[in-house]
């Protein structure tokens, strides 16, 4: 295994503490030798491993298994939602349910993959910018690692998360403004007082986790991939991440079809940067000024793999559709009482703008469309 700059393909050493192309200003991605691979596991003997992200042990950065930090994440379940997809006309419609992760949301992918390779690595402190549900997950496999951990989060953050990584051991600052000024703090701590900064996407290993989403999907599905996958896009490490995991799946040859999802960007009305951008035909975003939203981690006014992101949409055929508050509450609404699944913001946001291109006519009623909610409505009590 390797890493390479996503822009320049300059390679980088997985042994020694990485965060992004300095040259380029880009991410870094993990590559694999994925020719070896085939060789040695198939995706039966994967299958029958103890569930859990960790299975597909081979195709993450983790060299020795003694340092994998885990809280039993992955392996969510993927519900079928009939009542919803029969309102619609869609009779193949699911929901990838990530708030069954530890810590309720799909940050303990991420986290999970880039505190194990940090404790690899002889990391001793981490720092991170969130909005909610990353911060509560590095703490959580901080903790567990013996790592120390500090996390700005914006004041307007979900309580709850802010509880939680405070009871999981983190220092936490709160500061005005958004997770980019959250950012802004993260880099100074990793500057002056050497904490290692582990931002989206300032670091190659998180999106390595979350790529596991895409594996699990294509094993759910008897090794096809579905037709459309709606993704809430703040940071975007999830939509990389998976469109990242078909790429191996390909290279692998595991899959019984040769079809690859649309990837459709879903963002909220007051912090749409990936909209904006994919309907201008732009390769990279304008930072979103005054961004706001109920849900939280759609609150990212810039990515900083904002190129990887709308290169993704693009080669998939996919698209990018902007949501409104009101939107997403009533999306969560149907989620729970017609499906009994108790969303956060950002999930309901991807059931708010499937109604929305469904009435546009872009979908057909056997297409496998999946959506995601990406953590426990329990987080957002008041939301």
């Amino acid at each position: 295994m390797e890493l390479s700059c996503s822009r320049c393909d300059k390679s980088f050493s997985t042994h020694q503490i990485q965060t992004y192309c300095s040259d380029c200003n880009a991410p870094l991605l993990a590559k694999y030798d994925l020719e070896s691979l085939r060789k040695i596991i198939d995706r039966e003997k994967i299958n029958h491993r103890p569930k859990g992200m960790w299975r597909w042990s081979e195709l993450l950065p983790v060299f020795d298994d003694d340092n994998i930090v885990s809280l039993g994440e992955g392996d969510t379940p993927l519900l079928q939602l009939r009542h919803i997809g029969r309102d619609l006309g869609l009779s193949k419609l699911y929901l990838k349910e990530e708030g069954q992760n530890p810590t309720g949301s799909f940050k303990a992918r991420g986290l999970s993959a880039a505190v194990s390779k940090a404790k690899e690595l002889g990391v001793e402190k981490i720092v991170i910018p969130s909005a909610g549900n990353a911060g509560g997950a590095l703490a959580a496999y901080s903790a567990r690692a013996g790592i120390k951990s500090l996390i700005f989060m914006p004041k307007s953050s979900p309580p709850a998360n802010i509880t939680e990584s405070m009871i999981t051991g983190a220092s936490v600052e709160l500061v005005e403004g958004s997770i980019n000024d959250a950012g802004k703090y993260a880099l100074e701590a990793s500057k002056t007082h050497g904490w290692f900064n582990m931002s989206t996407f300032k670091e190659p290993y998180r999106v390595e986790g979350k790529k596991i989403l895409g594996y699990e999907i294509a094993e759910s599905l008897a090794w096809k991939l579905p037709d459309v996958i709606l993704y809430p896009t703040g940071g975007g490490t999830g939509l990389v991440g998976m469109w990242k995991a078909f790429l191996e799946l390909d290279a692998l040859g595991w899959l019984d079809s040769e079809i690859k999802p649309k990837m459709i960007a879903v963002q909220a009305d007051g912090c749409a940067p990936v909209v904006k951008a994919f309907r201008d035909g732009k390769p990279f975003c304008d930072f979103w000024g005054n961004a706001h939203t109920i849900a939280t981690g759609l609150c990212v006014p810039l990515s900083f793999a904002d190129q990887l992101i709308l290169k993704y949409i693009r080669a998939s055929h996919g698209t990018a559709i902007s949501v409104s508050d009101d939107e997403i509450k009533e999306a969560r609404r149907q989620l729970a009482q017609k499906e009994g699944i108790y969303s956060c913001p950002e999930g309901a946001a991807t059931l708010a703008g499937l109604s929305k291109l469904s009435k546009q006519g872009m979908f057909q009623r056997e297409d496998t469309i999946i959506l995601f909610n990406t953590g426990s409505g329990l987080k957002y009590i008041s939301a």
